[in-house]
């Protein structure tokens, strides 16, 4: 398992050619049914066709005619290929074509192409027979998207004397802008012509956007009310300190608000405390009792004293 199979091949041949020269006094009892009905399939197994990237350009020569030369590229196997393990040698190679860096190319510049949606038609798949990509992107039966600019940069490249890829990604991309506005615009008059005949679209996704913002930020402004109320009873707690008549009548407004009772005041925009009766602190130890002390007991005390 995992080896290269070394079995015998051509074993009908090889065993007439042992009873010619001796080896065996007569052919065996199989040969004539394999003449007869030979294997449904070839047994040896082939290596995978190596297919070339190759690069057609058009140069024009010093005499003025315009020369159209084929090369290859990536001839030299790479260290991937001369690493590769015996178990690996069947295995299909990779299908590689110039046009694959220009879709890559065009795809990265405008990633929101591939998000638009596309209409998939059962064709004979001879389309690109019928297209003529030297008179621009738009060809009869094949919608413009970024195969249409990755096609129309290779006939550039293809048939341009002495252009280089930016220069040709340059002119099919303008066209492709050219393009996508007339579309754009056409579809903007035909959405107001709809419009001004009556039809209702219903509220727009900025529309929907923003009501639903809406809604997260009323969420929000009650969990802040709970919060900034936990904070304040938390920190009177700690200091030994009560709510202020304020900060209960304040309390009480969010509760008949929040219940929906009739008389509830209104929720202000920020957290619906007052900042100017936030907590009235309670009156030290010295004067509780300075104000314990009446004038009876401050008389007698300063007659002990005497």
């Amino acid at each position: 398992m995992g080896r290269i199979n070394l079995s015998a091949q051509r074993v009908r041949q090889k065993a007439l050619a042992f009873v010619k020269t001796g080896r065996h006094p007569e052919n065996p009892l199989w040969a004539d049914i394999m003449a007869d009905v030979p294997p449904a399939q070839i047994l040896t197994r082939q290596q995978p066709t190596q297919h070339t990237l190759t690069e057609t350009r058009t140069t024009r020569l010093p005499d003025g005619k315009i020369a159209q030369t084929t090369k290859a590229i990536g001839t030299r196997s790479s260290a991937g290929d001369r690493n590769r393990r015996i178990k690996h040698i069947y295995m299909p190679n990779k299908l590689r074509y110039e046009e694959d860096k220009l879709r890559s190319q065009f795809f990265a510049d405008h990633p929101w192409e591939l998000a638009r949606p596309r209409l998939l038609v059962e064709t004979d798949g001879n389309q690109h027979a019928h297209a003529d990509w030297s008179t621009g992107l738009q060809q009869p039966g094949i919608p413009v998207s970024g195969e249409s600019v990755a096609q129309r940069q290779l006939w550039l490249l293809q048939n341009t004397p002495d252009i280089t890829v930016p220069e040709a990604y340059d002119i099919a991309r303008k066209e492709f802008y050219a393009i996508r506005r007339r579309q754009q615009i056409g579809q903007r008059i035909a959405a107001e012509e709809a419009e001004n005949n009556g039809v209702d679209y219903g509220p727009s996704s900025m529309s929907k956007g923003m009501g639903k913002e809406a809604e997260v930020f009323d969420e929000w402004m009650v969990w802040a009310e709970k919060e900034n109320m936990a904070i304040m009873q938390r920190q009177a707690s700690f200091a030994g300190q009560q709510p202020a008549p304020e900060m209960q009548a304040v309390q009480a407004n969010n509760a008949a608000t929040e219940s929906g009772s009739p008389g509830g005041g209104t929720r202000d925009f920020g957290v619906g405390i007052d900042r100017n009766s936030a907590v009235r602190p309670a009156p030290r130890f010295g004067s509780q009792i300075g104000e314990s002390l009446t004038a009876d007991d401050s008389s007698s005390f300063a007659q002990r004293q005497r």
